[in-house]
């Protein structure tokens, strides 16, 4: 694996992709979510939306939806989606009979997204208060000319969070 950006390919098929990448994220509590994405990441709400089950429905998502689009301040998008039909089922959930999240090698499909910032030592000592806890021991982890740092958001999704420091400044 390179350290620096490859060029982007050429388009595959003569198909050229026009937007930046989306992920979606699926959650319970979307305002506690869109707030923890707006305040720990910077990420900025783009679109709300209410998805009828017509669309929702044949479109494999599973009914009626309420979808938050989040600008990603480097680019690309995060959608975070609930499905309005369990709006109030799972509010009383506990986070302790969720599965864990590590280790994540171990999971199959998507495992995590991650976050390039210029400093994380800030994001890192937010982040707690804002409901997220560390999966990484130490908290940040020094990996060549970078410091590394997983956590897992009030619901469990896993996020890294990388920056280019390389050491200069350890949090753990």
């Amino acid at each position: 694996m390179a350290d620096e950006m490859a060029e982007p390919a050429q388009a595959s098929r003569g198909v050229a992709m026009t937007q930046p990448f989306e992920v979606g994220v699926v959650v319970r509590d979307l305002e506690v979510l869109e707030h923890f994405y707006r305040e720990m990441l910077g990420c900025v709400p783009v679109h709300h939306s209410h998805i009828p089950h017509a669309i929702g429905g044949p479109a494999g998502l599973g009914g009626p939806l309420l979808v938050v689009w989040l600008q990603v301040p480097s680019g690309g998008r995060i959608k975070l989606i609930r499905l309005r039909a369990d709006a109030d089922a799972d509010a009383d959930t506990d986070a302790a009979a969720r599965p864990s999240a590590v280790p994540l090698a171990a999971r199959r499909g998507l495992s995590y997204v991650t976050f390039h910032f210029d400093d994380i030592v800030p994001v890192v000592e937010a982040l707690p208060a804002a409901g997220a806890r560390p999966l990484s021991s130490p908290t940040v982890a020094v990996a060549r000319d970078r410091r590394i740092s997983f956590w897992a958001d009030p619901e469990g999704n896993v996020l890294e969070l990388v920056d280019r420091r390389g050491g200069s400044r350890e949090t753990g």
